[in-house]
């Protein structure tokens, strides 16, 4: 298990702000076994799909410029524009392997880790500069398994040469006895797949290169418990500070609630321990909105304000639970409490006509119907 600089143990998955941050500073895994193996193996094959060109483009400019005309050599001129048309030829020919090797520096690297553009990453770092620094780099694990990777990649590709020297001995041998054109030719070959052989002894070395630099980069981004803490608190907020700001929300909603009070069409109550304030307005909805609700004290404060602005109180302790318990502020009440909700508010209506001196006293309401699904006892 990881130890961090404290001594803790690294025994926490990182988190994904660990991850992005990390990646952000290019901190990521990348395995210089594997880009070496992708160039060596796109420069042999490339060297086997174009050498035949290849030599033929080069053997035609040898013949270009060992045939100079003595015009030619004697004109200073001639020979910069001679120069000029060798250095196109020789472009063409080489242009093919060249784009293939440029091709494989580019996927070698994102193959592993992705693409990545870090400036941070390419900031200088003056603490390289420091000999302490660079002593213990020298001297550090990591430096210890590139000391064995370097030596493995060594006898591997010694015995794969080997190898390839070997089966190609006699082929080697006969290039000395053949014609020049055919001794070229056979030359790019032997050197293209004695190439794509050494290449494939690279494997090896990726094969095992790759998955180490997976799981040491994972062990450097592993947290400790106290990490984890101190990042939570970082993007959550403190503790102290995300009360204060719950407190400061909560007694903004009371404020906002406390002014709507007044536009209520009646105010339900438990008598003592809850209030909900209702508004029906069938030009905005189809149900009854809760513009406020509250317990104990706030339920206090909001008969006050209603008495203080001649809102209608109404005691029914079932149904002011009911509604407290099932309905979000600014909401409309569930279709559960339309029957009792509308009883009262004709109820009110009826009361509203009689002060007015415009019909009887409504009789007083008894019990409204509430499902059993919505009835909440003390």
């Amino acid at each position: 298990m990881a130890e961090s600089e404290s001594g803790a143990d690294k025994s926490e998955e990182p988190t994904e702000k660990r991850r992005r941050e990390t990646r952000e500073k290019g901190q990521i895994a990348r395995s210089r076994e594997l880009n070496t193996l992708a160039v060596t193996l796109a420069g042999a094959g490339g060297l086997l799909v174009t050498g035949g060109s290849l030599a033929n483009m080069m053997m035609g400019l040898m013949r270009f410029n060992f045939s100079l005309p003595r015009e030619a050599l004697l004109d200073e001129g001639s020979m910069v524009l001679w120069l000029v048309d060798s250095g196109k030829m020789a472009l063409d020919a080489i242009m093919p392997l060249l784009l293939t090797l440029l091709a494989a520096s580019i996927i070698g690297p994102i193959a592993l880790g992705g693409w990545l553009f870090s400036a941070e990453a390419m900031a200088p770092k003056f603490s390289r500069m420091n000999p302490l620094e660079g002593l213990k780099r020298m001297f550090s694990p990591k430096a210890l398994v590139e000391l064995f990777k370097a030596l493995g990649k060594f006898f591997v590709l010694l015995l794969v040469a080997l190898g390839v020297l070997i089966s190609d001995k006699h082929a080697l041998l006969s290039i000395g006895s053949e014609p020049l054109d055919q001794a070229i030719m056979h030359s790019v070959q032997v050197v293209g797949w004695s190439a794509l052989w050494l290449a494939c002894g690279l494997i090896i070395i990726a094969a095992v290169d790759v998955p180490y630099q997976l799981w040491d980069s994972k062990q450097k981004l592993m947290m400790t418990k106290q990490e984890v803490r101190d990042e939570y608190k970082d993007s959550e907020g403190k503790p102290e500070v995300k009360s204060r700001i719950r407190q400061l929300q909560r007694e903004v909603a009371e404020r906002r609630m406390m002014a709507a009070v007044p536009d209520a069409d009646v105010v339900i109550t438990n008598p003592t321990h809850f209030a909900v304030a209702l508004k029906y307005d069938p030009s905005k909805g189809n149900a009854p909105v809760l513009l406020a609700k509250g317990g104990d004290f706030l339920a206090l404060k909001i008969r006050e304000i209603a008495q203080e602005n001649k809102v209608t109180l109404m005691e029914s302790p079932a149904l002011a639970r009911a509604v407290y318990y099932s309905t979000e502020l600014d909401r409309e009440i569930p279709a559960g409490l339309y029957l009792a909700v509308a009883q009262v508010l004709a109820y009110v209506y009826q009361f509203k006509q009689f002060r007015a001196g415009k019909g009887k006293r409504p009789a007083p309401l008894k019990d409204v119907p509430i499902p059993p699904d919505l009835r909440r006892d003390e």
